[in-house]
Order: structure tokens, then sequence, then C-alpha cells
């Protein structure tokens, strides 16, 4: 499993870990049952601490995306339809919400914003 981490981010690690592993649920690239790298290997891989992944992991588990079976490692829980739709739903609008709050730190208008989107989704 390939994930970037940026230490120039003013994301915290444990959060970029986490985004990194939601997305790919969401996406597809990771399906139920799939096993995720022990939080040692991937603290190994990314060469950052086992606390950091260990919290990665927590959070996840907390959000429903993984469970965890002592000895057995991490595995990536079963995804329910319409939750993954309304996790993606709420993904974009907070995205949506940055760039709106962007869009108005310009000066753009909601014509000027459309015209955007517009041209950005026919590409």
């Amino acid at each position: 499993m390939q994930l970037l981490i940026s230490n120039s981010s003013k994301e915290p690690i444990y959060n970029q870990i986490k985004d990194q592993i939601k997305q790919k649920v969401l996406s597809g690239e990771l399906q139920e049952g799939d096993a995720l790298p022990s939080m040692r290997q991937l603290a190994k891989d990314l060469h950052i601490s086992v606390i950091t992944t260990k919290r990665a992991y927590e959070e996840l588990e907390k959000e429903g995306y993984i469970y965890s079976i002592i000895g057995k490692g991490s595995f990536i829980a079963e995804q329910n339809v319409d939750m993954i739709k309304e996790k993606k739903l709420t993904a974009m609008e907070e995205k949506l919400i940055e760039v709106i709050a962007n869009s108005k730190e310009l000066g753009l208008s909601l014509k000027e914003l459309k015209e955007w989107i517009t041209i950005l989704y026919e590409e």
C-alpha cells in the first residue's frame, strides 16, 4: 500500500495516513477484508513513529473503516454502499466549503465560481 507523507504539511501525519486510507476505501482500491500493513511495518516504511500509525489506525477503527484482531492485524471493514455515498458526499461538502471560502477571499462571484467548476467538470 502506497502512502505519501508530507513533513511540510500543516496536517498531522496521523491524519495524512488516515485520510489516504479512507480515500483508498472510498475509491474501492481497498476492499472489505483487505489486510493493512502492521502498525510497526507501516511506521518503518514511512520512517515515522509507531505511535503515529497506532493513532491513525485507532481513528480509522473508531470511524468504522477498519477493524483489528489481536495477533492477526488490521483489516478493511465491510462498507455499506449508502454509508460510502454519504461519506463521499460529506468529504465533497468539506472541500466545497473550503473552495467557496477561498473564492470569497479572492473576490470571485458565484457566477465566476460556477464557470470555473463547469470548465473543470467538463475536462
